[in-house]
C-alpha cells in the first residue's frame, strides 16, 4: 500500500509518498509560498530525479491538487492513478488533551481540531485546510491525523501543570503539551532497536535541534517531561524564539516599548533567539561561519544555545534518576558537530565519554558518538517524522 503523508504549514505543504512494503519513499517534495505569490512546486524521486516548477498557489486546496497532478504526470510522475494511494496521513501540530494517539479523521475530529486551533493559530488551521483539500480531491480515501503533542501525553501532572491558579487549567486547559512528538518517538525507538535493547528499560533524552528545538525525557518508553509548553515558544533558545523568559521582563518591555500583545508575540517568536542575540541570522550555518571569523555576538549566541541544552540534559537526567542514552536529531543535531561536542563537554560526571574524533566526521547518519566504555551512549539518530505518521496511519486504517 502507498500512503501519502502531508505536512501543511501556514504557507507551504511538504509531502512524502511511501510504499509501506519495505517502507520506501517513492517521492517527496512540496510547494511553498501558498497565498504569497509565485512559489516552487518540487518533486524528488527515489531514483534520484528532481523536478521543480514555478507555481502561483492561491490556497492549500490548489496546492494539494498541484502535488497530485505532479505525482500523476505521465512524464515526471511516479503513479498512474490516485487509486494507488491507499490513505493519507497528516501531521497535525496541536491535539490538546483531546488526542493522545493517531486518529481516523471524520467530521467530529475536524470539529474538535477547530476547537483547539486557538492553541496553535499558525499551524492547526493549515493542517485542517490540508485535510479538507484531500476530502475534495480524494473524497473516498481514508485520512488519519498524527499529533505533535500526542507522544507527550504520558507526562505526569507535576511535569505538565504550571504554577498558576488551577482554575485556568480547568477552564482553558493551560498546561505544557510539548511538540515534535513524532520525532521524539521515532528516534527513541530507533535508538533502542539499534542498541538491541528494550525501550521499556531505558532512560533516554532526545534532543530535537532544528530552527525549532525541544528536548524530551523518556523513561521506560514514556515521556515524563519536555521543554516546549502550551505553545512551541517555551524551552530552549531557538532560531527566532526566545525560549524560557521571565514574564516580569516581558511586562516591563511591553510598558517601556509600548508594545501591543501582537508586538510582544512577534518579538518573542520571530525576532528573538539566535537571530536576536547575534544580530546576524537564525541559521546555524551562517552563525558558525561568523563564529569562526571571530564574531563575538555569534559566539555568545552559540554559548547561550549550548548552555540551555546542557542545562535541560542535566535536569532531565536528575528527574529520571539516571541516563542511558542521549540522542541528537533534527537539522542542527544531525549536522552540527560543534553543538554536539560542546553540549557533551562537562557531562563526564554523568558517565558520558564522548569521542570527539568520531563526532567531527559524523553527519546525518545513525552512529554512536561515545566511547565503548561510556556509561551513557551518545548517538545521532536522523529523524523521520513522515515514516512514523505513515506507520501509524497504516495501523489505524487496518482497523476500519
Amino acid at each position: 500500500m502507498k500512503i501519502l503523508v502531508l505536512n501543511c504549514g501556514s504557507s507551504s505543504i511538504k509531502y512524502q509518498l511511501i510504499e509501506m512494503i519495505g517502507e520506501t519513499v517513492i517521492a517527496s517534495g512540496g510547494v511553498d509560498r501558498i497565498g504569497c505569490g509565485e512559489g516552487v512546486l518540487k518533486l524528488s524521486k527515489s531514483i534520484g530525479n528532481k523536478i521543480e516548477r514555478n507555481a502561483t498557489v492561491i490556497d492549500h486546496e490548489q496546492g494539494v491538487d498541484l502535488i497530485l497532478k505532479l505525482l500523476l504526470d505521465p512524464k515526471d510522475g511516479v503513479i498512474s492513478s490516485v487509486n494507488e494511494i491507499g490513505a493519507v496521513g497528516h501531521r497535525v501540530v496541536h491535539g490538546a488533551e483531546t488526542f493522545s494517539e493517531t486518529v481516523i479523521i471524520d467530521s467530529s475530529v475536524i470539529a474538535k481540531l477547530i476547537e483547539v486551533s486557538e492553541l496553535a493559530p499558525l499551524h492547526n488551521p493549515a493542517n485542517i485546510a490540508g485535510i479538507k483539500a484531500i476530502q475534495k480531491v480524494m473524497p473516498n480515501v481514508p485520512q488519519c491525523g498524527t499529533f505533535d503533542t500526542a507522544f507527550h501525553q504520558t507526562m505526569p501532572p507535576e511535569s505538565y501543570l504550571y504554577g498558576i491558579p488551577y482554575k485556568f487549567y480547568e477552564k482553558y486547559k493551560i498546561r505544557r503539551y510539548g511538540f515534535h512528538g513524532s520525532s521524539h518517538k521515532y528516534v527513541s525507538s530507533t535508538a533502542a532497536n539499534a542498541l538491541n535493547k528494550d525501550i521499556n528499560t531505558l532512560k533516554i533524552i532526545t534532543c530535537h535541534l532544528g530552527n525549532g528545538a525541544s528536548l524530551a525525557a523518556i523513561k521506560n518508553g514514556k515521556v515524563v517531561d519536555t521543554t516546549m509548553g502550551l505553545t512551541p515558544l517555551e524551552g530552549l533558545v531557538m532560531g527566532t524564539r526566545a525560549g524560557d523568559f521571565d514574564l516580569g521582563a516581558l511586562f516591563y518591555l511591553m510598558k517601556k516599548e509600548k508594545w501591543t500583545i501582537d508586538d510582544a508575540d512577534r518579538v518573542m517568536n520571530k525576532e528573538s533567539g539566535m537571530l536576536g542575540i547575534s544580530g546576524i541570522s537564525s541559521d546555524m550555518r551562517d552563525l558558525y561561519e561568523a563564529l569562526c571569523n571571530g564574531n563575538k555576538r555569534a559566539k555568545l549566541a552559540f554559548d547561550i544555545y549550548i548552555q540551555k541544552v546542557k542545562k535541560y540534559v542535566g535536569a532531565y537526567a536528575a528527574e529520571m534518576n539516571g541516563l542511558d542514552v542521549l540522542i541528537f536529531t533534527g537539522g542542527i543535531g544531525e549536522n552540527q558537530s560543534y553543538i554536539r561536542q560542546n553540549v557533551c563537554s562537562g557531562l563526564e560526571f554523568m558517565g558520558v565519554e564522548f569521542d570527539n574524533e568520531i563526532n567531527a566526521n559524523a553527519k546525518c547518519k545513525l552512529i554512536s558518538l561515545s566511547k565503548p566504555t561510556s556509561k551513557v551512549t551518545v548517538m545521532i539518530v536522523p529523524t523521520n517524522e513522515e515514516l512514523i505518521i505513515a506507520r501509524e496511519t497504516l495501523e489505524k486504517i487496518k482497523s476500519i
